[in-house]
Parts: structure tokens; sequence; C-alpha cells
């Protein structure tokens, strides 16, 4: 019996209780947590209400099926007599990134699409990212795609604003640390421009996820919860993501000062599992690139999470067809431990 299978089995016979959520968090559903499921929206919302979810983000089109009018008037009716928030959201916003998809129109476009289908189906905000780590290793880094998407921010500014709505960036796929998404906030307009905190993404970007939640607390307009494995590895640092509760990164204590610095604000699981990414700070000179001004004390902090973890045996592949029903195991244990967690 493997690790996983172990784990899966305890959590089965234990019966653990889905015990209510703290009062002062709203407890909510990141879609791309089961993105094979294939379902619609009124499937997604079905089975997010079996768990006492009180937000569901669909945080990608692709999940919400439609942005017809009468379709998500259907959608925002069904979610209401659940008692469930929807929040919506699309992709990348930056058009030097290699994340965006020009297809779909300029991104002054998308967003302004986008606005209007949130207004109709009752989602206080739209979200979206930047772009991926691939975007710090190109010509002029990080900062220059950071400049774009502060353009095409300002130059939506009116509409959003007369939408009554906000934009919430997050930080996408090791795109930006938290430093770095807060200037892009403050020179696009806070007064309309928020963060979508993501607690894996981070280690991606080599950041402590505590710190990035405490630089962008103030800016936080939802999240995206997961844990994550770090340990130190010849070359440098492995990162994994893994269900709640089994990483080393402190998210107990991290949803704690969550709901301190964030309330009212949704804590939305986003469960990724993956194998380990190997970050070769100490084998690869170009590595650092990518990097050049992340300053020493806050590398240190991400140092001293790999110190103190553990080598994290990797899990056999999931079996072809079986993607959709690993998802919703992985979700489902990481819903009971974490409403274990709210409940104490």
């Amino acid at each position: 019996m493997n690790r996983r299978t172990f784990l899966r089995a305890v959590a089965g016979s234990t019966a653990l209780p889905l015990f209510p959520a703290a009062p002062d968090v709203r407890f909510g559903l990141d879609l791309f947590s089961i993105r094979s499921q294939n379902w619609d929206a009124f499937q997604y919302l079905d089975y997010a209400a079996k768990f006492g979810i009180k937000v569901v983000h669909f945080s990608e089109i692709r999940f919400i099926g439609s942005l017809e009018d009468e379709y998500l008037k259907k959608v925002r009716a069904h979610a209401e007599k659940l008692g469930i928030q929807v929040e919506i959201g699309m992709r990348s916003i930056c058009p030097t990134s290699s994340a965006f998809d020009a297809k779909a129109g300029t991104a002054q476009e998308q967003i302004t699409r986008m606005l209007h289908s949130a207004t109709v189906v009752g989602s206080p905000f739209v979200r979206c990212f930047l772009g991926t780590f691939n975007d710090r290793r190109t010509d002029g880094g990080i900062d220059r795609h950071i400049g774009n998407t502060v353009e095409v921010l300002r130059s939506v500014r009116s509409r959003v604003v007369d939408s009554g709505l906000k934009i919430a960036i997050e930080n996408h796929a090791g795109d930006m640390q938290g430093r770095e998404l807060k200037s892009l906030i403050e020179a696009a307009g806070k007064d309309f421009v928020g963060a979508c905190l993501d607690s894996g993404n981070p280690l991606w970007a080599i950041e402590d996820p505590h710190l990035t939640l405490e630089t962008l607390a103030p800016y936080v307009l939802t999240s995206h919860i997961r844990d994550t494995a770090v340990w130190r590895v010849p070359e440098g640092a492995a990162v994994a993501w893994v269900r709640m509760g089994e990483g080393n990164v402190g998210i107990a204590e991290y949803i704690e000062k969550y709901g301190r610095l964030c309330p009212g604000r949704a804590l939305s699981l986003e469960i990724i599992v993956t194998g380990p990414r190997i970050y070769p700070y100490l084998a690869d000179a170009k590595f650092w690139d990518a990097y050049r001004t992340t300053p020493a004390w806050e590398f240190s902090r991400f140092l001293a999470i790999a110190e103190r973890g553990k080598p994290k045996p990797s899990d056999p592949p999931v079996p072809k067809g079986q993607e959709a029903e690993r998802e919703r195991e992985d979700l489902e244990a990481s819903i009971r431990w974490t409403k274990e967690r709210l409940a104490a």
C-alpha cells in the first residue's frame, strides 16, 4: 500500500464529520480543483452545495460554460437557491505574456465582456492573471509584462468603475512575487484593482506564502488555497503541491492568519496535487536571471521552509481515465481537513 492509498483509506475509515465553517470565514471552492469533470455550471453548484460551500469560483470561462445573458441568469438563480455566491474569472490580460489568447480579442475587449458577464451572474469582481513563470525569463523580465498589464488596466478603469465591480489579479503559476503584484495593483489603481491571493503559487516563485499573504492582505478580494511540500535537494529545492495538511508550509497557521488579515474574504480551496518541481538555484547560474531583484531576506524565508521539509515520495501516475475521480478524492479529503481546522 503506497502513502496516498493509506491516507485515503484512513480518511474514509474515520468518517470525518463535515463541520460548519467558522462564522467569519466564507468557505469556497475554485473549480480548477475538479477541472476534469466535464460538468455544466449547475452540476458544479450542486456538487459544491453538498459540502456546505458558500462561494463557487468559476476561475475560467470553460467552467461556467457560456457567457450568454439568459444562461448566466439561470446560473445566478440556481446559485442563489443554494445559498452560494458566484465569482467568475478569465485568463491572461497581459498582451505580451505567452499565456495571453489574442484570438479572444484584445485584453480590453475581453475584460469588457467579462465585466458585463460578472454583472449578470452577480460576481463582485472579475478574476484574471498576468501569465506564468515563463514570463520571468523573457526579454525585460517580469517588469516589462507588469508595465503592459498596468497599461491595460488603466485603459479600462472607467469601465470597471462604472460597472461597480473590481478586477482581481492572481499571483499565478509563479509569474509574480507578492511585492511585484503589490506594485502592479498600486500602479494600476487600488481603487478598482485587487488581488486573488493564491497560497500555492508563491512557492513556484521561490517565495514564502506567508510573506505573500502579509504583503497582499490589504488588497485581497478572494483566494485560492492549497498546501505545498518543499524540501532540499542537491540542486536547490523541490516543490510539490499536495492535499491540505500534507505539506510543510504551515497551512493551518496560514488559514488562521488569512482569517485575521482578510476578514470577510472567501477562503476557496484550489486543490492541485503534483509531483516535485526542482528549483536549481545552487546548480544553474541562469536560474537567477529571472530573480535578480529578489531581496536576500525574502529568499531566506523560502530557504527556511525547504530546510525543515522532508522528501515527499512521488505517487504513481493517475491511470488514464481516472483523473476526474482522483481530483474529487483529493478535494474531498482537503475539504474535510480544512473544515476541521475552521471548526477548531
